[in-house]
């Protein structure tokens, strides 16, 4: 039977040598920058739903409770079912997808409950179920090491030490009998260690024992010397087997349910209506989330797996409005924060800039102790790279970045001043008090303004052919009476909706 892993090393070597393909496969850059891009991308999909639902610490809650899956699953695989202890068993992820859809189910009991809010109800029920599989692995599960540093930011710059060979030709697997010629006869005493003697007594028995019969795989055949010809191989990491398959998955569970996705996320009681189960896929999206969760967690750990679903689709919804363009916006912020991040985690910013460079010069320039050497984790590297992003987003945005908000305002602000002036003049041109209220000279203390805000306001109208002067007087423009009629006729349809809504309270 043919494994996924197979499968996809089958597919790329019709485009690309066995032997390139294994150098590229070798190479722990590659290996991370795609592992981090493939998780980076099903993070993006899925957190962008999550974003919109406003749900997107459900990942965080998902991602510590996923270890309650794995732990009660392996027990009931060693204990109940006397299964060995698989450690890669693809039944954990089962297990762990469960426990994500048992954190979502909990949260709701205990939000519908009407006693506490949603967020109140998540900080219930994920610490609940964290707390439980911590305690079982401490009590039941023994020889059991937790690295705090694996379990918080990963190992993705080993993961190509992780490798599966697959073999493409000359895949001869060889088992080895004791009457084998190739076999390794030795005589072993069996009664030594039972009588406490030497081997030398007289009393020792001995059995002839086969030192390397078994079955061997085509590789461990190659390297044991039982072949004559090279099989063809290729050395597969298995997490990228995980998350190529995971990424496939969760590419085709958005394209399938984009619109009822869609729907349920922005109108679930319409998507009820026309027939759709929003909570059915609500579930389903949850165990998407879970199944990521788990399969990221060798590489970037339960900690900053939390940043691939909610950074990329955060950076991605300051940029546009459209679902569509989100879901491939926010991917590739994500990728790219996997790419540049490796990048950073060796010392260098955007492959281009040595960070350690740049402190030097630093303690040169100011006589700070910075250090010089730049060593840090890879997974953490990407999430700040991703945030590097989320940044640029936020300020440079067009329509939501901060630089578009502080013109917009200062625009805003230009044009209240532009229109207070002109309707000062409005409201006084051909009165009797026109040639107090509207002199140059007084015009600043009607206005309650300084005299040089008033003259620059004043200078802006006049270039506008808004307003203009006729002996020391300020006076309207045809141009001038449009803008400020116009505005005020904005004014009173944004107001009408309030009236109508404040006399039908009344009446």
């Amino acid at each position: 039977m043919i494994t996924l892993e197979q499968w996809i090393v089958e597919a790329l070597t019709r485009f690309i040598p066995a032997d390139t393909l294994n150098a590229l496969l070798r190479d722990p850059q590659t290996v991370a920058v795609l592992l981090g891009g493939m998780i980076a991308v099903c993070g993006a999909l899925l957190g962008s739903f999550l974003l919109l639902r406003g749900m997107s610490l459900t990942s965080d809650a998902i991602s510590h409770t996923v270890l309650l899956g794995i732990v009660v699953t392996f027990m009931l695989m060693t204990g109940i079912l006397g299964a060995p202890a698989d450690l890669a068993s693809p039944v954990l992820i089962l297990g762990a997808a469960a426990a994500g859809v048992a954190t979502v189910v909990l949260t709701e009991l205990i939000f519908r409950s009407g006693l506490v809010k949603q967020d109140a109800a998540l900080g219930l029920a994920f610490p609940l179920l964290f707390a439980i599989a911590v305690i079982l692995v401490s009590r039941f599960v023994d020889d059991v090491h937790l690295d705090t540093d694996a379990v918080m930011v990963g190992e993705i710059g080993v993961a190509w030490a992780d490798a599966d060979a697959i073999c493409l030709d000359g895949c001869q697997t060889v088992i080895l009998t004791p009457d084998d010629r190739r076999a390794e006869i030795a005589r072993q005493c069996v009664n030594c260690a039972q009588l406490g003697i030497n081997p030398r007594d007289s009393r020792a028995e001995f059995a002839e024992t086969c030192a390397n019969c078994g079955e061997y795989s085509p590789a461990e055949a190659w390297q044991a010397g039982l072949l004559e010809r090279q099989p063809t191989l290729v050395f597969f990491p298995s997490s990228l087997g995980v998350m190529g398959g995971l990424t496939l998955l969760t590419a085709a569970f958005v394209l399938v349910f984009f619109k009822e996705l869609k729907l349920s996320t922005f109108d679930a009681g319409l998507a009820r209506a026309l027939g759709f189960r929003p909570g059915a896929l609500h579930y389903a999206l949850m165990i998407m989330v879970s199944l990521v969760a788990v399969g990221a967690f060798n590489a970037v750990g339960s900690i900053l797996v939390i940043a691939f679903f909610i950074i990329p689709p955060a950076a991605a919804y300051l940029l546009t409005d459209r679902l569509s363009l989100m879901l491939l916006i926010s991917p590739v912020v994500g990728a790219a924060g996997a790419f540049f991040g490796y990048d950073l985690a060796r010392g260098r910013l955007f492959g281009v800039i040595e960070v350690g460079g740049v402190f030097a010069a630093l303690n040169d320039l100011t006589g700070a102790a910075l250090p010089t050497t730049w060593n840090s984790s890879i997974s953490a590297s990407m999430v700040l790279m991703m945030f590097a992003f989320f940044v640029a987003a936020w300020v440079l945005s067009p329509r939501y970045g901060l630089l578009a908000g502080m013109a917009r305002r200062w625009a805003q602000r230009r044009r209240f001043s532009d229109m207070v002036f002109l309707g000062h003049v409005r409201n006084h041109e051909g009165t009797d008090a026109a040639a107090d209220e509207l002199s140059t000279e007084n015009l600043h203390h009607h206005l309650r303004w300084t005299p040089e805000r008033a003259a620059r306001v004043l200078r802006r109208l006049r270039r506008r052919a808004w307003v203009d002067l006729r002996g020391g007087l300020v006076e309207l423009t045809p141009r001038g009476r449009e803008q400020i009629d116009a505005f005020r006729r904005e004014t009173l349809a944004a107001d009408r909706p309030q009236e109508i809504t404040a006399s039908t309270s009344g009446g």
